[in-house]
């Protein structure tokens, strides 16, 4: 029985694109499914790129998801090298075979002939297939060429006589005509080969088996097959899975777009929680790092397993019901065909579902290990605090409850560990220099500096106390207090905080709070 082999060969660009991730992804299922091989293969064809530098946050994307490769970079394997850029021979050794049976040539035409051609082609509105002037040159005319040393590509001759035909796994049987594809350059003039030639030769060296990338690749397949079958490989079975989208739209999802995300409805939120966050850790804003990245999720404290749920159903599904889904039960029943052919888009509030689910499955100190780095990161707490107040630290975890989603979400309650507090000047107008407040602050602030035992029963009655005895709201005194004592509208329960923020602490914010509010 033949072992599955599965590739996927990013381009070292900087960053791992959450749409490619989902490719790499499927091509991981497919190759765990059926206990075979994932290759990671480098697209570094690009000379003038710092591979090594741009393919760090590639490789950590992979790691932090816990998508092993079996054969690739940093693990070997082999059929290496599992770099293109160090592959040349093979390529060269490809273009010689087709150039010595007559299944490739050089070409010598301008790129003015060629532009002309085109041209011609447009006016007469017929698609353009370019005009094989190179076959018909004498052996003095070709001489001639080469002693001038005019330039050459070499093209692979598409025998334009009969159809493509594969039975894609996504997308069942589809056929092309050769006869409207124009033939491919295969070796630029420097002798260096383009990337379409390059990963047949290096999916027949590595014996590919299945070949599963994005549909925008379909229009590749045809030359790719004509290719495989020229240099008598045997074909991989092609599966092309549907693009993945930008939240709300039938567009792929890309970061040229940026700007456009920023005002998306549906993407907002994340790109605003980007500009909240990241400066305070030292990474930018939304423009350094975005949805669009897959670090975006690792920086800003999402737990693999909820990007891997959210992106394994991101054109797939076990069935029309099951939304949660961990990464073992979907390797269980990963099969191709349930993969669906039409786009899928990216789901930011079905992901941040996901991550409540996996985030509750987490146990306490876990929890804890996920959000000490954030305090780090921030300066909120040095490395000997994050020791001395870990029970601390859980106690501000606990009363979070639910509403920890993201690892990050511990910035948002800050508070708890400062000395001082920052006020929103709107909050703090609104709900502490209202009219009445600073004397109800004072009156609370002087019983529970009188309180023997501070605890949130004694809290909570001294609080009802005082609103009835001076016959206002609870919700003013309320408001009032967690803005005096925290700066924040929102957050744990009111009485979680106080005790959280400490006897001394309450009493100080009161104070700071009314002779700010009484000065206003």
């Amino acid at each position: 029985m033949t072992t599955v082999r599965t590739r996927f060969a990013p381009s070292p660009t900087g960053y791992m694109h959450i749409g490619g991730m989902r490719t790499a992804l499927f091509n991981w299922l497919w190759a765990r499914h059926n206990n075979g091989v994932f290759i990671l293969r480098v697209d570094d064809t690009d000379r003038e790129r710092n591979v090594e530098e741009a393919l760090g946050p590639i490789l950590q994307a992979f790691k932090w998801l816990g998508l092993d490769w079996d054969e690739g970079p940093e693990v070997g394997g082999p059929h290496g090298p599992y770099f293109q850029s160090e592959r040349d021979d093979l390529y060269k050794a490809g273009v010689e075979k087709l150039l010595a049976e007559g299944k490739a040539y050089h070409d010598y035409d301008t790129p003015e002939q060629i532009k002309a051609d085109r041209e011609e082609a447009q006016k007469e509105k017929k698609q353009y297939i370019n005009i094989r002037r190179s076959l018909e040159l004498t052996e003095e005319t070709r001489k001639q060429y080469e002693d001038e040393g005019r330039p050459s590509v070499v093209r692979f001759l598409i025998p334009r006589d009969q159809k493509v035909e594969i039975n894609d796994e996504v997308r069942g049987h589809v056929e092309w005509d050769a006869g409207l594809i124009s033939d491919p350059v295969i070796q630029r003039t420097d002798g260096s080969c383009l990337y379409n030639f390059a990963t047949v030769v290096d999916d027949a060296s590595m014996n590919i088996t299945h070949v599963i990338r994005a549909e925008e690749h379909l229009s590749n397949t045809p030359t790719q097959v004509l290719l495989h079958q020229a240099l008598g490989n045997t074909l991989p079975t092609f599966a092309h899975i549907p693009f993945v989208t930008a939240p709300g739209t039938t567009k792929k999802l890309s970061k040229r777009d940026l700007s456009k995300y920023k005002n998306n409805p549906n993407f907002k939120k994340m790109f605003d929680r980007a500009d909240q966050v990241f400066p305070l850790i030292g990474l930018g804003d939304s423009e350094t790092l975005n949805p669009v990245m897959v670090e975006y999720y690792e920086r800003i404290g999402y737990l693999p397993a909820a990007v891997l749920n959210s992106l394994s159903r991101t054109g797939w599904s076990l069935d029309d019901k099951t939304e949660i889904l961990s990464l073992d039960t979907v390797v269980k029943n990963f099969t191709l065909d349930r993969v669906v052919k039409n786009p899928a888009g990216l789901d930011p509030d079905k992901l941040f579902s996901f991550q409540g689910h996996w985030m509750g499955e987490l146990s306490l100190d876990e929890k804890i290990d996920g959000c000490l780095p954030y305090l780090l990161k921030a300066g909120i707490l040095n490395e000997a605090e994050a020791v001395s107040k870990r029970a601390f630290v859980g106690q501000v975890v606990e009363s979070l409850g639910d509403r920890l989603k993201l690892f990050a979400d511990i910035l948002d309650v800050a508070y708890f560990f400062q000395d001082e507090i920052e006020y929103s000047e709107k909050d703090f107008k609104k709900r502490v220099a209202k009219e009445g407040v600073p004397e109800l602050l004072t009156t609370y602030r002087e019983r529970v500096a009188a309180l023997d035992e501070f605890n949130a029963e004694q809290l909570e009655a001294l609080l009802k106390g005082l609103c009835e005895e001076k016959e206002v709201s609870g919700g003013l005194l309320i408001h009032g207090l967690r803005i005096s004592t925290t700066g924040s509208p929102v957050g744990p329960g009111l009485y979680d905080c106080l005790l959280l923020v400490g006897k001394e602490n309450v009493l100080k914010r009161i104070d700071t709070a009314v002779a700010r509010a009484n000065s206003m």
